[in-house]
């Protein structure tokens, strides 16, 4: 049986022809976008799914983010390696939320461990370890103000009951969470169809996707899935995306929302499907308006700074993925 975190197969991908359009074309349009300007001048290091291993080499900046997956047997010993290694950086501020993978964290999981373990402790230190909570960073000395960040670690769900803070996919644990006047979140689970596996088979959260939408942050750090970094626009986008708040991002998620075609009469039946060539032909539109609204007018709505910051490569076992550094 296929691996579902895997990126799909590209005869899988090319029975879907106008996802693949719409994912180019979103592709081209940010492309020809002005880039969101730092108003903060604020630089911040993004991590994820280490699964115990400790990168060569974290640039320093001024805030570090670890968007879970610490460990591999989420044992509090495997966790507080990972918080001692963090703990060693010379970053102002550090933020970590929890993984599917760190198991002691989530009460329900820690049940699944030795007694041992269960009855283990870890010591966060300096970090600021956020669990659907958020920290105030003051950056005031530096006349950067303050910045607000909250954290979740809730994943759909993705195995046994060792697999922390998991749900149904159907489940809506994220609406109203999150509060409006944040600045970065950081989730370990991407929000659907952003940095996600191409759009055949995403794996990231619907409910996740209406939030961010909802509160606009600044910039979204998340990990998870490992290949969404990995296919070739994921490769060419270098694991990161801004994505404008404006009606052409709700007609692309609407295509990508639609049934995929899983053999030859479902391709048939998609090159038929007149409503989704229309949809198609509205996010052009909408797309074209955009860029010249921008680089004519300057005007640009809200967006949000996309990192997909998973260093772990595929299933690889090895980390081949670098740091990801944004300033904001």
């Amino acid at each position: 049986m296929a691996n579902p975190y895997h990126i799909p197969s590209v005869y899988r991908q090319l029975l879907n022809p106008v996802k693949i359009l719409v994912r180019l074309l979103d592709f081209l349009f940010s492309f020809l976008r002005s880039a969101p300007e730092a108003l903060r001048k604020v630089k911040v290091v993004c991590i994820s799914d280490t699964h115990t291993l400790i990168p060569d080499d974290v640039p320093d900046g001024d805030i570090l983010i670890h968007a879970g997956d610490l460990t591999n047997a989420g044992t509090p010993n495997e966790i507080q390696a990972q918080i001692d290694w963090l703990c060693s950086l010379p970053h102002q501020y550090k933020i970590a939320i929890a993984g599917n993978h760190d198991t002691w964290l989530d009460p329900k999981s820690r049940e699944t461990l030795s007694p041992s373990d269960q009855n283990g402790h870890v010591d966060w230190k300096d970090i600021h370890y956020l669990q659907d909570s958020s920290v105030l960073l003051d950056l005031t000395s530096t006349g950067r103000g303050r910045l607000r960040v909250f954290g979740g670690p809730h994943v759909p769900l993705v195995g046994g009951p060792e697999h922390a803070f998991q749900h149904p996919i159907e489940e809506d644990v994220w609406t109203g969470k999150i509060p409006p006047d944040v600045d970065i979140v950081v989730t370990h689970s991407p929000p659907k169809f952003h940095l996600d596996l191409p759009g055949v088979k995403a794996m990231g959260n619907p409910f996740l996707l209406r939030e961010i939408r909802r509160t606009k942050p600044v910039l979204q750090v998340f990990g998870h899935i490992h290949a969404g970094k990995s296919d070739l626009l994921g490769l060419i986008k270098g694991g990161r995306e801004v994505v404008w708040w404006d009606e052409g991002e709700r007609c692309f998620a609407e295509i990508m929302n639609g049934a995929s075609a899983e053999g030859l009469l479902g391709l048939i039946f998609g090159l038929l499907d007149l409503g989704a060539w229309f949809r198609l032909l509205a996010f052009v539109i909408y797309g074209s308006l955009a860029v010249a609204q921008d680089r004519v007018l300057g005007q640009r709505p809200a967006s949000t700074f996309m990192v997909n910051a998973a260093l772990m490569y595929c299933d690889t076992g090895k980390i081949r993925n670098r740091p990801q550094v944004v300033e904001i």
